[in-house]
């Protein structure tokens, strides 16, 4: 039995002249939260479409594992095929109540009967809506739709989840629980696929990320091993106590020297002008350095030994969401540059 629960191959959708999705190789594997990430306009929606068989392919095919274990061709099942559960952007409702909306959504999947209503009140009290059960969901508001959006993705406890969007109109405290819940369906052994342009969101919860630009696949690989190509790395270190603003140039100039050996010798000016930043607002010490692991261990020795009695380090790390960001500027950049390049020829 294959691990792979979808596989798309060659996959193209083309709208007369425009090309939205342009022959994309992609696979997710049971259990894989995989993150689909790219511009306004790049494919992502195309594609959440195309496997949720709202559209039709071009060319090329969607394959699904089924039930019975083994990847067939999704345009040849015809009946819904219940182990998959959807998010589209924007999601648009039936005037009905809460209850009616999601009971209806429940028995389309087949549902068992005797645990819709159970299960409509478990995910209403989780997602703070139970009490709206009962109220037309014209009146909801936009964070509280797509709060909705989300249950009826997952009413019928699906083992393919795909989420278009999933944080569009959620308040900060929302988007937390939905990633905590997202968390809890990876635990289960769920296998996820969302697509958003929200990089934190998704460098929270994904353990892949596809990177989509003019409907074409650029990279897909962990944000671990997409970093290796990363031109420039940092890490941020966080102070107990803010510096002085009168050590400040003294203290920058000799963290320079002494950590000189690790650093970007080839920072890009865009990014920064020097190495070594401090950020009085956050107590923060930003280091663009070479990214290597010996690099980050004897940077950290240095600042503890070195710096002892100019400051405490209290927190160490290298943020994978401006890793990603990085990742995801650079990636793009250089695949507009190779674009434009092939146009000229």
């Amino acid at each position: 039995m294959s691990s792979i629960v979808i596989k798309l191959e060659n996959l193209t959708k083309k709208f007369r002249n425009l090309t939205a999705v342009n022959n994309v190789n992609l696979e997710v594997h049971k259990g894989e939260t995989v993150g689909l990430v790219g511009p306004n306009g790049a494919g992502k929606t195309t594609t959440i479409k195309l496997i949720a068989k709202l559209l039709r392919p071009t060319s090329g095919r969607i394959l699904i594992n089924t039930n019975h274990g083994v990847l067939q061709d999704l345009s040849e099942i015809s009946r819904t095929i219940t182990q998959m559960g959807f998010l589209i952007d924007i999601p648009a409702f039936y005037d009905m109540t809460a209850y009616q909306l999601l009971k209806f959504y429940a028995k389309l999947q087949n549902y068992p009967k005797d645990k819709i209503d159970n299960r409509i009140n478990e995910l209403l009290d989780l997602f703070k809506l139970l009490e709206w059960k009962n109220e037309k969901v014209k009146t909801f508001s936009k964070g509280m739709r797509q709060k909705l959006g989300i249950i009826q993705a997952i009413i019928h406890e699906p083992e393919i989840i795909i989420l278009d969007e999933p944080q569009t109109g959620l308040d900060p405290k929302a988007r937390i629980n939905i990633r905590k819940y997202i968390r809890e369906l990876q635990k289960q052994g769920k296998t996820i696929f969302v697509a958003s342009h929200m990089l934190y969101e998704i460098s929270e919860v994904c353990d892949k990320i596809a990177l989509i630009n003019y409907g074409s696949i650029i990279a897909f690989d962990t944000i671990d091993n997409l970093e290796i190509g990363l031109k420039t790395k940092e890490l941020n270190c966080q102070l107990l106590d803010p510096i002085p603003l009168g050590n400040l140039g003294f203290l920058v100039d000799k963290l320079i020297e002494k950590l000189e050996p690790f650093l970007d010798q080839n920072l890009d000016p865009n990014i920064s002008k020097i190495p070594v930043i401090y950020n009085a607002k956050n107590q923060g010490i930003k280091i663009f350095y070479d990214g290597t692991k010996n690099s980050r261990g004897q940077i950290l020795k240095t600042l503890v030994k070195e710096f002892e009695s100019d400051f405490t380090v209290i927190s160490f790390t290298q943020p994978k969401t401006s890793q990603l960001e990085r990742i995801y500027s650079q990636l793009i950049t250089e695949n507009n540059t190779q674009i434009k390049t092939n146009k000229r020829r």
